[in-house]
């Protein structure tokens, strides 16, 4: 298992749950709302979890983070 901050965490599983639920990955701005944070933090925080190898994306493309860590190496969303 790799390791990721309690925070990266947090974000790995709301991407995967909003994912599962919503049958489409968040935008930043659905990050934004629910963690309650400014726009700048929650991209920063989409290219520390890119850079980390625990998500992966198409730049220019909406909606396009992928976990890439088996739901059952995530925690629970709180």
């Amino acid at each position: 298992m790799r390791n990721y901050t309690r925070k990266e965490g947090q974000y790995l599983a709301f991407i995967y749950n909003y994912t599962k639920i919503n049958g489409r990955p968040p935008a930043e701005a659905d990050m934004q709302r629910y963690f309650g944070v400014s726009p700048p933090a929650v991209h920063q925080m989409v290219l520390k979890l890119e850079e980390g190898g625990f998500i992966s994306r198409q730049p220019g493309q909406a909606r396009s983070i992928r976990v890439l860590l088996p739901p059952e190496e995530l925690p629970n969303l709180e």
